[in-house]
């Protein structure tokens, strides 16, 4: 693996550990104050800035430099994470995301804009806010006494002191630290070593060791893997607490470790007695560490060290280490990286595969007569263990939302302060699993409309309080799956939609008759149409007519469909209906005029045989048909495709109940219906042209190319509206496409 490839891994990495400092700092944000989340915050900072240094990533690693010293306060509670400090760290974790882009992707970030945001890192670390106001914490050196750290395995406690006390460190300038340090299992699987750690430790000043040998147990109780020794150790040295904690850096999440400053008469108190511990031949052989008769190893390593003075011990260093490099195998081959490209290869296959036994299975039935022979049967077998490794290949591009989420965020806050409001995101479902197409292409959309919540939804505080609501508005975005699909709604608390200035707004721009009579649900939808926009001017945010008809394009692209509610004072809700995949679809096969089409099957939700007494004729030329005491309207599918050009007769065909967004349920008429099976999609956009009405196409299993119905086209077509796509007219020859 070359060293591009490992800079690569490095910045997959870099977006996992963001990922989780975002969802960190957002907790903290809602109140968590559970210690092991402040933990993850900071190790995402800090495993981000030790990667960087290892590439020369100099500006990035400065600045997590500093973050991370500002979140070791909050961790050691010497910070209070209030809404303040947070607000500062949340724009620190925007600024080092984009340091970590422009690392990857080339260019740089304002610098005016990080001195600003190290500036106030700095000032929260040394307990002032921003502002210039004093923080909670930390304290004064002269307030309270420091807490004294609980017992730790070794069997000694720290110290109690107080800054207040009047002996300090040595006259010299130098202070005397308590270092407890016990290694945990998995820290010497991940490379480190406990005596290296410790020689490291030994050149920042002088150093006394006590090492305790008490947990150790009886040679055949033994675990080569687990570790029994932990060591208590008396620093005396010119550097900090931050220098001390520095050698322990990468193993400090795989080992027990405290750091206190102990005065320097406490410090002689202490029961330390002095091992000999000469690490100086560590300097030259790295591999090999010589430990005192006195310390038994704690892993292979050390084991391979110390037989240096009992080489006895040295045998049992081969199969600890096996052991040690078994259980490291094991935890890295729990998941794996794979490229994007090798799993869409794969699904194109599974995608053949399913076409050529949907063939198979069509060939062997049509030689059969009876359908009981081995063959068939063994055919049926292999369309339930096709359909497995289908769901199972599928499932791998499957992946939460959670990061598109966490995306919206970083909006909320930046587009909350460029127009002066406050701002709370909530989320719900991160964890809903959609394809990772449907992911990528989302997100743009969902950027355009929290852009316009933050902006046009929510009120300002003044308003909202005049109101009687609370000054801080609330966006809410949530994902579950529901019917094969998944659903995300976006509801801000906001005032609504003003429907008499959409209407007014529509009218000026000639979207609209001044006369025409639109229902509120149709008002509402008028914000789809292409330029329109109701800001009185144009921002950096919004004005320019180009949005939310983005928004509907880019979702209708993926075959989704969104619908819009508003209550006029409290808030709006945009619901999104995406598919779960791109790649295949159950669906319904039917027959229209001669033609096989596909209706997706979870817009369908019954099917019918119409009787001549439940069809009634309503104006001109439309057909109503009676459902359980409730009229609905019915559409001849194959006029609205212009496969025909007079209307067919219900009773001779069937009807399919759908269900459209925004446009209620509607009987599709088809001529008889084929059967129901799982199809692969095809673009036809990419293999042909856009055909009106058609959102996708198929193959079958005897080889006929299947068109997949745009139901929203449809049924918008029956209500009046154009199934046109930039100017075109209507395409006739829809049977060309099927036949190319």
């Amino acid at each position: 693996m070359d060293m591009n490839e490992i800079k690569e891994i490095f910045f997959q990495e870099c977006e996992e550990q963001l990922a989780e400092l975002e969802s960190g700092l957002l907790k903290l944000n809602d109140g968590d104050r559970d210690p092991e989340t402040v933990n993850a915050v900071f190790r995402a900072v800090h495993s981000i800035k030790g990667g960087a240094g290892a590439f020369g990533l100099d500006d990035l690693v400065s600045f997590a430099h500093v973050f991370e010293t500002t979140l070791d306060c909050v961790r050691s509670n010497k910070l209070e994470p209030n809404q303040d400090v947070l607000k500062v760290m949340l724009k620190s974790a925007d600024v080092l995301a984009d340091l970590v882009t422009c690392s990857r992707d080339g260019g740089s970030v304002e610098d005016s804009r990080t001195r600003g945001l190290v500036k106030e890192l700095e000032a929260l670390a040394k307990g002032e806010m921003p502002s210039g106001g004093a923080a909670e914490a930390p304290k004064p050196a002269a307030a309270a006494p420091a807490a004294v750290a609980p017992t730790d395995d070794s069997g000694f406690q720290p110290i109690p002191f107080s800054f207040d006390d009047d002996f300090g460190g040595d006259d010299d300038g130098k202070s005397v630290f308590e270092v407890t340090f016990k290694p945990r299992r998995d820290l010497f699987s991940k490379g480190n070593e406990a005596a290296l750690l410790l020689r490291d430790l030994s050149r920042l000043g002088d150093m006394a060791i006590n090492c305790d040998t008490d947990a150790l147990p009886a040679l055949e109780a033994m675990d080569p893997e687990e570790t029994y020794f932990s060591w208590t150790i008396s620093l005396t040295t010119d550097k900090t607490e931050q220098d001390i904690r520095a050698v322990f850096e990468f193993a400090e999440w795989d080992c027990d470790l405290e750091v206190n400053e102990v005065a320097a008469q406490a410090a002689e108190e202490l029961p330390m007695v002095p091992v000999p511990f000469d690490l100086s031949a560590l300097d030259d052989e790295p591999a090999v560490a010589p430990a005192a008769a006195a310390e038994a190893p704690a892993d292979a390593k050390l084991a391979a060290a110390a037989a240096r003075v009992e080489k006895k011990e040295a045998a049992a260093a081969p199969a600890a280490a096996a052991n040690n490099a078994a259980a490291a195998a094991n935890a890295a081959g729990q998941t794996i990286r794979v490229d994007l490209d090798r799993v869409d290869r794969l699904i194109n296959l599974v995608g053949e595969l399913v076409i050529n036994q949907a063939m198979l299975s069509q060939s062997v039935v049509e030689n059969d007569a009876s359908g009981t022979s081995a063959v068939n049967m063994g055919l049926e077998e292999l369309q339930q263990l096709t359909r497995e490794i289908q769901d199972s290949v599928m499932a791998i591009r499957a992946q939460p939302v959670k990061p598109v989420f966490q995306r919206m965020s970083r909006i909320v806050r930046e587009v909350a302060d460029m127009v002066g409001k406050s701002i709370r995101l909530v989320t719900e479902g991160e964890n809903t699993e959609v394809d990772k197409t449907v992911i990528d292409k989302i997100a743009e959309p969902l950027t355009h409309m929290i852009r316009n919540a933050v902006d046009h939804g929510i009120e300002s505080p003044e308003k909202r309080e005049a109101a009687g609501k609370d000054p801080e508005g609330t966006i809410k975005l949530s994902a579950k799956h529901r019917s094969g699909r998944i659903l995300i709604e976006l509801i801000d608390d906001g005032g609504g939609i003003n429907r008499e200035r959409v209407r007014q707004k529509a009218i000026d721009n000639d979207l609209i008759s001044p006369d025409a009579n639109l229902s509120d649900e149709e008002i509402d939808n008028l914000i789809f149409a292409p330029g329109f926009s109701t800001a009185d001017k144009i921002s950096d945010i919004s004005g320019r007519g180009v949005g939310m008809d983005v928004v509907k394009r880019s979702i209708q692209a993926l075959g989704g469909r969104i619908s819009i509610s508003s209550r006029p004072g409290l808030g709006s809700t945009f619901t999104m209906s995406l598919p779960l995949t791109l790649a295949v679809l159950d669906g319904m096969v039917v027959t229209v005029a001669g033609q096989t089409l596909v209706v997706p099957l979870t817009a369908i939700v019954e099917t019918l045989q119409p009787e001549a007494s439940a069809i009634h004729s309503f104006g001109a030329n439309q057909r109503l048909i009676s459902i359980r005491n409730s009229f609905c309207p019915l559409v001849d599918v194959g006029r609205i495709l212009n496969f025909r050009s007079t209307q067919a007769n219900p009773v001779e065909g069937v009807a399919l109940l759908v269900e459209s967004e925004g446009g209620g349920q509607r009987a599709l008429m088809v001529d008889a219906i084929q059967g129901q099976r799982q199809v692969v999609i095809k673009s036809l956009e990419a293999n042909y042209t856009h055909v009106p009405g058609i959102a996708a196409a198929t193959i079958l299993g005897d080889g006929r190319v299947a068109l997949i119905l745009d139901v929203d086209a449809v049924v918008g077509a029956s209500r009046g509206q154009s199934m046109k796509q930039d100017g075109g007219a209507l395409k006739a020859d829809v049977s060309l496409a099927a036949a190319g």
